[in-house]
Parts: structure tokens; sequence; C-alpha cells
């Protein structure tokens, strides 16, 4: 199981953030797709030792299937394993017919460059605005590559995406993880509701 050195910022201005990579010298790798996935849990007796749960995705020029498991909120707190395979819907099939638990369906966009070794995407989720994600095979360079870009090392977020909902909503991180469906619609009623005001 590989550990993902990764952190998060929030609320980019895109065509700034491109124009700043550009500068620094980033290759575009692959430009903006439409990814779905489906996320499955892991059974209750195992999550005691971490939050753990199996997601597959389609990432438009290939399918993987990620098994994940977030240990704590830290640059360092997130593993993996990551395989490819061939067929979405068998995949999801084949996780449905087990014990997993289906957690939910979700589509995002995302965008992909590569600076000093780093990987960088800028993410586009339903109901938030859009972040970048640096990701990198040691600790260090994912604040180098920041550094370059003009982000803060004190306004990154770690862990996955409920972290980036709470910034923008009253809800629990459990509560983002049982939503069913999201997806490229407007911001539900029952969300609305729930937004922080500044």
């Amino acid at each position: 199981m590989s550990t993902e050195i990764e952190a998060k910022w929030l609320d980019i201005n895109t065509n700034t953030f491109r124009q700043n990579l550009r500068a620094a010298g980033a290759k575009l790798i692959k430009p903006e797709i439409l990814m779905r996935r489906e996320l499955f849990d892991e059974p209750t007796p195992f999550a005691v030792y971490g939050h753990g749960w199996i997601r597959v995705r389609d990432e438009g020029d290939k399918i993987t299937m990620t098994y994940k498991k977030m240990m704590d909120r830290t640059v360092k707190g997130m593993t993996d394993i990551t395989v490819e395979v061939n067929d979405f819907e068998k995949t999801c099939d084949i996780l449905r017919s087990m014990t997993l638990q289906k957690r939910g369906y979700q589509e995002t966009k995302r965008e992909i460059w590569e600076l000093d070794g780093a990987e960088i995407c800028i993410d586009t989720w339903p109901w938030i605005p859009t972040f970048v994600e640096i990701e990198a095979a040691d600790e260090n360079t994912p604040w180098l590559v920041a550094q370059k870009l003009g982000l803060e090392k004190s306004a990154a977020l770690h862990g996955s995406v409920e972290s980036a909902n709470q910034k923008y909503y009253d809800v629990t991180e459990a509560e983002v993880d049982d939503w069913p469906e999201v997806t490229f619609v407007p911001v539900p009623k029952w969300l609305e509701k729930r937004r922080l005001r500044k």
C-alpha cells in the first residue's frame, strides 16, 4: 500500500492559477475532463483501523479501482492501492455483489499538470468552488511546488473532499459521506440552507 503525499488549496481563481502554472514552467498532462466514480465502504468492523473505502473511477482515458484508507488529516495521512480495470459498470457490479456497501455516485472535473515531479490537479466538484491538489512522492515537494505557484502552506487542507465541503457548509464528515449522489446540478435546497455565511 502506498502513501499519498498531497495537499489541497481551496477556492482558486482558475484562470490566474493556470497563468501561474505556465509561468512556472508546468506542463499540461491532461486537459479538463469529466470523471465519474462510485464509492463502496469496507465492512464496519475494519473501520476501527482507519476509514477505508473502494473507489471505481472513469478517468476518460482509463478506468481505475482504488482502495483508500485515511488514517489522519496530514500530508501523509492517506494510503491507497490502485489497479487499472477495463469496465466501469462490471467492476461496480462485482463490488455491489459483495458485502461492501455502496456509498454513492460522484461526478467531478479534473485537469492535470506536472511541475518538478509533482502532479497538480485542478479539481471542480459540484456545489463547491474549484480547488487545487498537489501530490508528490516525497513530503517536501508539494510545499516547494506550492511556493512556486503562490500557495501558502498554512492554507493547505489534507484528506478527502469532505474537508473542502465543510469549509462552505455546516455539515459533518459523515453527512458528506452519506450523500448518495453528487452531480453537476444546482445546489440542492437542503444543502443551500446549511451554507456557511461569511
